[in-house]
C-alpha cells in the first residue's frame, strides 16, 4: 500500500523553505528594531509601542524594512508601516521629499480596510495613549482579516 506521506525530497525542501523563511523573518525583525533604535527619542518610543501592538494583534505579519521604514508584511505584501518624523532645519525647508514634522503610521493596499468609498490609510502620530493603542490594535486586526 503506497504511503500518503510526502516523498523524502519534498519533505526536506519543505523543512528548508520553513527554516529559510524563519531566518528571513528574524533578519527582518532585527532590521526593524535597529531602525527604531536609531530614531529620535519621541519617534523611538512610538515605534517601539507600535511594534509591540502590531506583534500582539497580528502575529502573522512579518517585520521588514520597506523603503527604509519599519513595515509589516503578510505573504510578502506590506500591510502597514511606520515613518519617523523629520524636523525642519534652520532654513525652514523640509530636509527631503516626503519628510514630515510628525511620525506617520499607515496602511498599504494589502490591508483589508476598504469601507465604502472613503477611508483613512495613514495617521499622524505625536504620542500614543491607551485610546490610540486600542484603536491601532483594532485597525491592525481588521487589516489582516
Amino acid at each position: 500500500m503506497p504511503s500518503t506521506d510526502q516523498p523524502r525530497g519534498l519533505k526536506a525542501k519543505s523543512v528548508m523553505r520553513t527554516t529559510k523563511q524563519a531566518a528571513k523573518n528574524a533578519d527582518g525583525e532585527r532590521a526593524v528594531l535597529a531602525k527604531i533604535a536609531g530614531m529620535s527619542e519621541a519617534d523611538r518610543a512610538i515605534g517601539e509601542r507600535l511594534h509591540a501592538i502590531i506583534k500582539a494583534n497580528a502575529p502573522a505579519l512579518s517585520p521588514r524594512l520597506w523603503y527604509g521604514m519599519p513595515a509589516y508584511a503578510k505573504d510578502g505584501k506590506v500591510v502597514c508601516f511606520f515613518r519617523e518624523s523629520h524636523t525642519r532645519p534652520a532654513t525652514g525647508r523640509v530636509p527631503s521629499v516626503g519628510a514630515m514634522r510628525y511620525a506617520t503610521f499607515g496602511f498599504y493596499d494589502a490591508a483589508n480596510l476598504d469601507e465604502g468609498t472613503l477611508w483613512p490609510v495613514a495617521f499622524a502620530v505625536t504620542e500614543l495613549t491607551a485610546v490610540e493603542e486600542a484603536s491601532i490594535g483594532e485597525l491592525v486586526k481588521k487589516a489582516v482579516s
